[in-house]
Order: C-alpha cells, then structure tokens, then sequence
C-alpha cells in the first residue's frame, strides 16, 4: 500500500508511566529493526534458557523443518522432467516350440547359423519321420531407451515456478513457528507470573480476613461486636479462602503448558520458574516503518507464494490444453545366445517422435482453466485481506499498549487509595468510631484493587510480547543453522516495496 499506517491520527510516541513494578513509559521507536532474540528484551535469563530449550525440542519445529524439506524435493523431482529419461533393460526368455510347428526356417535358429531341429521316426520302422520333435531354446534382449518431452508451452516451467512457490510457503511457515513458539513461552510465562502473583496477593486478603476475624472475636468477646458481624467476617474469610484452589489449579496448568512447550511431558519439570522479580518491562519498543511490513510478516510472505503459485497453477491449465511432444530412442540386441546379442544381425535401433493434442474432451480442460483463473482470483483477495489484518494486527497492539500504561496507572492509583482507606478503617475500628461493615467493605475494595493492578500488569507484558509477534518477530535476523532451514531474508525486507 502507498499510504499504509496505523491509525488515521498521528500515534504518540510514548505511554504514560505509573509508579509500580512494571509501570515504566514504553517509548515507540519509529523505524527500529526488529531483533529475532526479542524476547531477551524482557531481561530474564530463566525465560532465555526456556525459549531456547523450546526451539531445540518442541516437535512443532521438527515438523515445520521436514515440510520445508518435502516441499523442496518436490520442486527437485518436477525439475527432473526437464532432462531425458534413461532406462536400460534386460529380458531373458526360455521357450518351448511344440514340434508340430518346429522346422528349418522356424524359430530355432541360433546366432551361430546352426539350427536345432530333431525329427522323430516311428520306433523300429525305419519309415520318414512323421513330425519333428519339440524345440527348445533361450532367447535374450538387452536395450536401452531414452525418452524426452521438451517443454515447449511452460507445461513444466510452470509446475515447477508453482511448486517453488509452495516451498517457499513452508519456509515461512518455520518462520512463523519459530516466532509463534517464542510468543507462546513468552506468553506462559507473564501467564505464570500473574497467576502466582493473584496467589500471593489472595494469601494477603486471606491473612487480612483472619486478623479481621480475629479482631472481631475479640470484641464480641468484650461486649462490642455482635454475633452477625462475627459470622459476616466468617463468610468473608471463606470467600477468600475459595479464590485460592481456581488459582492454584491455573499455576499447575501453566506449569504443564509450560513443559509441553519445550517437549517434556508432564512428569518433567522445568527448573525455570517466574514471578514478579523474573522479568522487566521492554521500555524502547520498535515499531516498522508501514511501508516494510508486508516484508516483515511471515503470514503476509506466504500469501504472497500462494498467489504466485495460482498464478502458475494458471500457466499449467494453458499448457494443457496445448499438444505434447515426446521424444523416444531405442538401441538394443537380440539373440538365442547371450554373448551374440549384438553380433551382426542382433543389434536393433529405434527413433519415435510423437505429438499428442486434445481435440474434443467435452470442455473438460477449457473449465479447469476458468477454475484456476478463479483459484487466481481468489488467491489474490486472500493476499489483500492477509495485509489488511497484518496492519490491523500491530494497530490493536499499539493501541492496547498506549490503553494499557493508562489502565496500570489507574490500577495503581485505585490500589494505593484502597490501601489507605483500609489501613484507615481497621485504626478507627479499634477505635470504635466505625462498625464492622465499614471494614468489610474496605477490605473488598482493596481486594479487587490488587488483583486488578497483578491483571493489568500481566496485560501490559502480554500486549509488549504481541507487539513483537505483531511486526514479524525479526525472523529475517535468525543466525546460523536456524536460518539455513527456514528462509532467506528477502530482497525488499528492510525496504520499502
């Protein structure tokens, strides 16, 4: 697209900053190349050694490797028609001639000029032989053939440029395996970090309700509280005992996405664990030039080969209906005798040309060309709409990331303000000045403060690692081996088309 951006406004190039773990200002960086280690922009190493143990292990990457491989021995093997075919052969018979049919001029005759042929007298009666015997003999042919189609409409060229294409799909399908699989680590890893911080902050709430409790009892104890408001902290301390197993049971699952991620099965756990200390918040973001995006996004590139296979799919129904040239030679040698197969008189040759052309096939091939025109057609929209959603896709996340400092901010205040109204209650409580119910209801407050701020952290994170996938994920800077298996850099990355 000539003018392709991201929003119909100018973006800005910074978010907003909140004073907590986590609440940095994130800065866009117009133009910024996008690394492929981007993950070890969050400054962990536990999820460095995981994203690493992921790539060398998870059988996702083993399988998208053998497609790249298929593919490219396919466009090999569709190459080989271009070159003549070569075979060689060797017959051996063994032949029984019945004896009525046997005689001097009949099969029989050997290489060296000498006939076999044996007739058979009456016994004893001395009289002409009434028929001759049967013939027995070997007979070999050995020959090579060479056969040759030239390509003279594409039919082949074509074949081969759609298979091309198709392999290199699957070499950006590695590539988006490999940027996939990192965002999925990435992603269970700020999943395990929020999980386990929901849990501490419940186990808090939880510790807060049992010295509410406590502190009620007390009070019923002296004549101050009553019954109901005892059996209410009561009710409220169960409340939050119950938040803990859902929490406890996404952490265990999250620990299982974990080590399916890097290719163990359940029972092997990782050493790698995160919490809230186990990564930092990536402050300088890139963000790509619009123009280069088309060239970044491995989803976009393989719309791209798709479309031009079609558009080979559509030379290969034009060159079928076109006649087809075939080309055969034979050379060879016949004889009863194996070492006199080419002796003179043995030795044979041939030369075949052939054209073959549909003339009527009740528009059978006429329709399959209108139907590769359509598959063109259809290929080509599904390219557009690939871009679209590939502009749309960073759009929602810089978008969310600008919206998410601003929900982390108010998270932030939203839980220093419950904090301090709580810390309030429980010293007027004891003072008497407040009942119970005042302190219920701060307690609340600041319960749904802390998990709303570890939730909108989490969010944060999550969104930053999208931002990466979103732009590509840098698969065209993956070094050594890793991008001897996967694709090339392609000539217009890091340009604009």
């Amino acid at each position: 697209p000539k003018d392709a951006g991201y929003a119909p406004k100018t973006l800005p190039v910074q978010t907003a900053s909140a004073t907590v773990f986590g609440g940095d200002a994130q800065h866009f960086i117009a133009g910024k190349d996008v690394p492929f280690d981007w993950w070890t922009t969050f400054r962990s190493p536990a999820l460095d050694a995981l994203v690493e143990k992921a790539f060398k292990a998870n059988p996702t990457i083993e399988q998208a490797q053998a497609a790249v491989q298929q593919a490219q021995e396919y466009v090999y093997a569709q190459q080989g028609y271009f070159y003549p075919t070569i075979q060689a052969g060797y017959n051996f018979e063994r032949e029984k001639i019945a004896g009525n049919l046997s005689n001097t001029s009949f099969p029989g005759v050997q290489g060296n000029g000498t006939v076999k042929t044996l007739v058979q007298n009456p016994a004893g009666s001395g009289a002409p032989g009434r028929h001759n015997a049967p013939l027995f003999y070997n007979f070999h042919t050995a020959q090579v053939t060479v056969g040759y189609s030239p390509d003279v409409f594409g039919l082949n060229r074509r074949q081969v440029e759609s298979l091309e294409a198709q392999a290199d799909v699957a070499r950006y399908e590695l590539d988006a395996t490999y940027i996939t699989l990192a965002a999925n680590v990435v992603a269970a890893a700020i999943q395990e970090v929020s999980v386990r911080s929901q849990i501490a902050a419940v186990k808090d709430i939880i510790e807060i309700n049992e010295k509410g409790l406590k502190l009620l009892q007390d009070q019923q104890k002296a004549g101050y509280a009553m019954g109901i408001d005892v059996a209410a902290q009561e009710a409220a301390l169960a409340a939050a005992k119950a938040m803990l197993p859902p929490l406890q049971s996404e952490l265990e699952q999250t620990r299982d996405l974990i080590r399916a991620l890097v290719g163990n099965l359940p029972n092997e756990d990782v050493t790698q664990k995160f919490d809230l200390d186990s990564l930092r918040l990536p402050t300088d973001l890139p963000v790509s030039v619009p123009s280069k995006l088309v060239a970044q996004r491995p989803d976009v590139a393989a719309a791209e080969e798709e479309l031009r296979s079609a558009n080979a799919q559509v030379g290969v129904a034009i060159a079928n209906r076109l006649p087809i040239v075939n080309i055969t030679g034979a050379y060879g040698g016949t004889a009863t005798v194996f070492d006199q197969m080419f002796a003179p008189g043995g030795a044979f040759w041939s030369i075949i040309g052939n054209v073959t052309g549909t003339v009527f096939d009740g528009g059978t091939l006429l329709h399959q060309e209108r139907a590769a025109d359509q598959a063109l057609y259809q290929a080509a929209a599904q390219y557009r709409s690939t871009v679209i959603a590939a502009y749309q896709n960073v759009a929602d996340t810089l978008h969310a990331l600008t919206s998410d400092a601003d929900e982390l901010s108010a998270a932030a205040e939203a839980e220093r303000a419950a904090k301090k109204t709580l810390d309030l209650t429980q010293a007027q409580l004891k003072s008497g000045f407040v009942n119970y119910l005042a302190l219920l209801s701060a307690e609340q407050a600041y319960e749904q403060a802390v998990i709303a701020r570890v939730q909108a952290l989490s969010t944060r994170f999550g969104d930053t690692a999208a931002l990466f996938q979103a732009l590509g994920g840098g698969w065209w800077n993956r070094p050594g081996a890793m991008a001897d298996a996967g694709s090339a850099k392609p000539a217009s990355a890091g340009a604009t088309p």
